[in-house]
């Protein structure tokens, strides 16, 4: 099959390269250890030029034997490379959005090669305390190809998301920290004094903690409860290596609580890691969720939604 398309799922510590064909299909892929705060740095030259950027020597390394191949290729990318830190900034896009609008709203940047990369725009929200995503906002558009009920999409990870979708658009998202949180306080807290890492996943502490965080105990909030990750296992109650996984279960538990009760009555559709994605899972099944399934190839299937919607490739039209 022919080639179509370059994407690019480019973020803050990976760089991940598709090479599609007709209606999406990935014909190749590749994964590089390039995010945007670790870039080559040894010059080399490219396209006849002697080169010490960052990002044209990471985009060269992705992609550059498929644009020799393939010359005239259109090129993709979604994440932290749009940000301020980025190869090029491409500005916020304010709520609600959807496939169309952010299709039309891509930012360019010519490469060294004479190509043009065009850079999907993060999403912000500025009703009340401003939120922003870069990426996931691609990513819940691939998962919407095709679904057309309202629903919401959780993106777990270091700065997990919760995205509420409303007839095809992005109305409304929040950011929790639960991930980062999670490293800090067990590299850097008191809390990982204690810890010991478990070859195995603990589910009963893990569960524990998912319980504790919905308790009453639990309404006095996250900085009331973290305490117990410490207290658990000086009175006993939690051997040295259940008590990391009781920790992300308790802090998946508060972030659970922030979600609204209405959720419990929508599909909710995990995006990301499949053992984070497990996780979650349970501990939705835990709080009552009960509509939960998990998606995949989020992120070039919403880069070929978005790349469509700009004109960079054709749908296949049906017979």
């Amino acid at each position: 099959m022919q080639a179509q398309l370059i994407a690019l799922d480019w973020g803050t510590s990976s760089l991940r390269a598709y090479k599609l064909g007709l209606a999406g299909v990935v014909l190749e892929q590749r994964a590089l250890a390039w995010g945007i705060m670790h870039l080559p740095s040894e010059p080399r030259d490219i396209a006849g030029v002697r080169c010490g950027n960052g990002f044209e020597l990471a985009f060269d390394a992705a992609c550059g034997d498929w644009l020799d191949a393939e010359p005239g290729l259109p090129v993709i990318a979604c994440g932290m490379v749009g940000s301020a830190q980025g190869w090029s900034e491409a500005a916020y896009r304010p709520t609600p959005v959807d496939v169309a609008s952010l299709g039309q709203a891509l930012h360019k940047v010519r490469s060294l090669r004479g190509v043009d990369v065009h850079i999907v725009p993060g999403v912000i929200e500025q009703v009340g305390l401003p939120n922003v995503m870069r990426g996931e906002e691609t990513q819940v558009l691939g998962v919407l190809q095709g679904l057309g009920a309202d629903m919401l999409i959780g993106l777990p990870g270091s700065h997990s998301k919760w995205v509420e979708v409303v007839e095809g658009r992005i109305t409304h998202f929040d950011t929790f920290m639960t991930g980062e949180v999670f490293a800090v306080l067990s590299k850097h807290s008191i809390l990982g004094r204690t810890q010991q890492p478990s070859e195995r996943f603990q589910a009963e502490a893990f569960d524990r903690g998912v319980h504790v965080a919905r308790s009453n105990d639990g309404q006095r909030g996250v900085l009331s409860t973290l305490f117990s990750a410490r207290t658990l296992g000086l009175t006993g109650e939690l051997a040295p290596d259940q008590q990391p996984d009781y920790l992300s279960g308790l802090l998946i538990g508060h972030e659970l609580a922030g979600l609204p009760d209405s959720a419990k009555h929508k599909p909710i559709i995990l995006v990301g890691a499949a053992p984070l994605c497990a996780r979650y899972q349970r501990a939705l099944a835990l709080c009552g969720f009960a509509h939960v399934s998990l998606a995949q190839e989020a992120a070039e299937r919403g880069l070929w939604q978005l790349a469509v919607a700009a004109g960079l490739t054709q749908p296949v039209l049906e017979a």
